[in-house]
Order: C-alpha cells, then sequence, then structure tokens
C-alpha cells in the first residue's frame, strides 16, 4: 500500500487520510450558515474568543484561533471594517492593543455562535459521549506528539470553534 513497506507507516496513512476526511465532513456540514452570515470560520473564532475571554491582544487571537500574524491582521482588518471589533490601546500597557467586541459584534455572536455549537454537535452525532471524550483524548495527544516543540501555536490548547 502507498509503495511503503513499513505496516506502522501504512497505519499512519490511513489514519491521517481518515483524520482528514471526517474533519473534511465536519467543515462541509458547519461552513455554510457561517458563509451565510459573511463569516470565515477564522472570524467566527475571533469573535467567539473576545466573546467569552474578553477583549485580546492580536497575539493571543492568533494563539487561540492558530493562525499566522499575518492573517490574523487580515482578519481584525476586515471584522472592524464591518463594526464588529474596534483596537483599543492597553491602558497598562500602551504599545499594546486589544480587540474588543463592538455592540454589533456581540449581537453577532451572541445569536450565530448558539446555532454554529448546535451544528457541531449534530455533525458529531455519529459519536456517543464517551467516544467523543476518547477522541478529544487521543487527538490532543495527537497534536502535543505532533507539535512537540514548546511555544508551538499547534501544540497549545486552543479554544474551540
Amino acid at each position: 500500500m502507498f509503495g511503503v513497506a513499513d505496516p506502522a507507516v501504512e497505519q499512519a496513512v490511513r489514519t491521517y487520510v481518515k483524520l482528514l476526511r471526517a474533519t473534511r465532513a465536519v467543515v462541509a456540514r458547519v461552513e455554510p450558515a457561517l458563509a451565510a452570515e459573511g463569516l470565515t470560520p477564522t472570524q467566527l473564532g475571533v469573535l467567539e474568543a473576545v466573546l467569552h475571554k474578553g477583549p485580546l491582544t492580536q497575539r493571543e487571537l492568533g494563539r487561540k484561533v492558530l493562525t499566522s500574524a499575518g492573517n490574523m491582521t487580515d482578519v481584525l482588518d476586515k471584522l472592524q471594517a464591518r463594526g464588529l471589533v474596534r483596537r483599543v490601546r492597553d491602558p497598562a500597557d500602551r504599545r499594546a492593543l486589544r480587540v474588543e467586541l463592538t455592540a454589533a459584534g456581540r449581537t453577532l455572536i451572541e445569536r450565530v455562535f448558539p446555532a454554529h455549537a448546535a451544528d457541531i454537535a449534530a455533525a458529531m452525532a455519529g459519536l456517543e459521549g464517551e467516544e467523543m471524550a476518547q477522541l478529544e483524548a487521543l487527538l490532543r495527544r495527537l497534536g502535543r506528539g505532533a507539535a512537540p516543540e514548546r511555544g508551538c501555536a499547534f501544540s497549545q490548547e486552543g479554544h474551540p470553534p
């Protein structure tokens, strides 16, 4: 299979393909509702993180939603242009900018997120509660093993989508 003689490598590749297919199936189920709201998954993640964690810096948001600093700038520019977030100077450190929700941003995320969470739950309904807990633990181990360097954004505990 795959021109690889090592059974462990073959199993890893098969599992990787299944992981990608499952991820794409879940994403295909939940993204259309976001698109209907004019949001990308990353934009939703930013709004949700700020809703639940309060104002955050661009770097903190990048870690939470697992995106690069350059992409985060673009995401924030688009959210700010829509009047959903604003960047404000941190009074404790005037060099730092914090991102906070506007009233329109809070209204949007408070309306959209519950339906998004329900869509995720529906997409995950093929698993029982204990199976989901096992999968969560396995994926956490996989993520930590795949990105072992300390400080790597992808090895950190992220914020739920």
